[in-house]
């Protein structure tokens, strides 16, 4: 990932040194260099500095900057690409600068995509790995949530149904989506799912006690202690996720309660009941301590929610926004729906950037 978005770095800059045919402004280059390392020295940088009598020799100096290697945009490519030869065409439209008409100058006007795609044409493979159990566990791929969509590869999740079977004797896949069930699964489903075709049949909510008493004020030294008051007043946090899978997704949920040691009786018993009233049971999981055995009855519960095997019909509004919306509505639909603010207010910057990207056509995407 990083060799393949570094040599578009490379390729940029030398074609900006070579004569600028595309005639690219170097003051709108959004693409960076990418190091596998938080070196903070290096996010902001000057590079192609020539001295003395070098002129131009280390190319043209600009302003620069260096990211973390799962947050370029390869990666994000690199994950929802369904083929090689589907990534080399996600990798043509990769954006990298504007030219002085303020048009959109992409990998595919500096021939970049092939030789990419060539550096990744083993990467696209995904890992198969085993759990100490011996469970296959496909390992490829991982944007961050917070500036991608923090899910792993298309093509592991359809690698893992292809392993899991056909017909009545077809296993389970499960996949973590980057995140908590707000934003993990917002844009796991908005834009994974409604870009893969997959949906999922079952959504796993992970939560702990001791975190729900923290969301309701306890200081982290005191979560040994049981706090009953603490905990419902946390357990809303909980509840508004299990409302936005059911009631925006459509899809049936079950909360997994990773259980503590410190965790008494009486609050495992609390939380239950809450949950039993917003339609949702949850289920206690020990996998961390007692492996597969301490994850049965959350097996058993996955098993009976997604019904019979076969193809899900997916739910009719599944998805937060539509992609006919404009990406205010879109804006405006995430921020309400999913993380129920009153709306969202845009700067008049934001509204110029907005109409700029509708007039170069991306409003139709998801977001």
């Amino acid at each position: 990932i990083g060799a393949a978005n570094n040599l578009l770095a490379a390729l940029l800059d030398n074609h900006i040194k070579q004569g600028n045919a595309l005639n690219i402004n170097i003051n709108t280059i959004t693409l960076k260099r990418v190091v596998d390392m938080n070196d903070r020295q290096l996010r902001h940088v000057i590079d192609g500095v020539s001295a003395g009598k070098a002129g131009t020799i280390n190319g043209v100096t600009r302003e620069d900057g260096f990211d973390i290697t799962v947050a370029s945009e390869v990666m994000a490519v690199f994950c929802l690409a369904t083929s090689l030869s589907d990534l080399k065409e996600r990798l043509t439209k990769i954006i990298v600068a504007e030219n002085f008409d303020g048009k959109p100058v992409t990998a595919g006007d500096l021939e970049a995509a092939g030789a990419m795609a060539a550096l990744l044409k083993d990467a696209i493979k995904p890992n198969l790995v085993q759990t100490l159990e011996g469970t296959p566990a496909i390992i490829h791929g991982g944007p961050f949530a917070n500036i991608a969509h923090g899910c792993n590869s298309v093509i592991a999740t359809r690698c893992a149904l292809g392993l899991s079977g056909d017909g009545e004797e077809a296993g389970y896949a499960i996949t973590e989506a980057g995140f908590g069930a707000d934003l993990g699964a917002e844009k796991f489903i908005n834009i994974k799912c409604r870009l893969s075709g997959l949906y999922p049949d079952v959504v796993v909510i992970v939560a702990t006690i001791r975190a729900l008493k923290h969301h309701g004020g306890v200081a982290k030294d005191d979560l040994n202690n049981e706090n009953l008051d603490a905990l419902e007043k946390g357990l809303p946090n909980l509840l508004q996720h299990i409302s936005n899978i059911k009631d925006i997704y459509g899809i049936p949920a079950v909360v997994a309660l990773n259980k503590f040691p410190t965790d008494t009786e009486a609050e495992v018993k609390f939380a239950t009941e809450k949950c039993r009233e917003h339609g949702v049971k949850l289920v206690l999981s020990d996998v961390w301590a007692n492996g597969g055995a301490g994850g049965e009855e959350l097996a058993k519960e996955i098993i009976e929610l997604a019904g019979p095997v076969g193809v899900s019909p997916q739910p009719k509004d599944s998805f937060a926004y539509s992609l006919d919306d404009t990406i205010e509505e879109k804006l405006h639909a995430i921020a309400t729906r999913v993380y129920r603010a009153d709306g969202v207010v845009l700067s008049l910057v934001a509204k110029r950037q907005l109409a700029k990207l509708a007039e170069q056509g991306f409003d139709k995407l998801p977001i």
